[in-house]
C-alpha cells in the first residue's frame, strides 16, 4: 500500500473524499454523482483559483465552509 494511503479509511465504491471548512478542514465522503453538478463544479473552480493542484490537505479542498457545504451537499442528495 502506497505511504500515506494506508491510515485512510476505506471509501465505498461510488464515493469520493473531499475538505471542507473555514478554519479546520473536515473529511467528508459524498457520492461521485456531485461531480456533475453545476453547483458543485463552481465549487471545483474556486478550489481550482484558490488551491491550483496542490491541495494543503493532501485531497481535494473546498473553500467553503464546512455547514455550507454538508447544506449544498445535502439538497443534492449527495451525502
Amino acid at each position: 500500500m502506497e505511504a500515506g494511503l494506508q491510515h485512510m479509511p476505506d471509501i465505498s465504491k461510488g464515493y469520493f473524499a473531499i475538505y471542507a471548512g473555514e478554519q479546520e478542514k473536515k473529511r467528508q465522503v459524498v457520492l461521485v454523482s456531485l461531480l456533475s453538478q453545476p453547483m458543485f463544479q463552481e465549487l471545483l473552480h474556486e478550489a481550482e483559483e484558490e488551491f491550483g493542484y496542490s491541495h494543503p490537505m493532501g485531497g481535494l479542498t473546498i473553500p467553503c465552509s464546512e455547514d455550507v457545504f454538508a447544506d449544498l451537499a445535502y439538497r443534492l442528495g449527495a451525502l
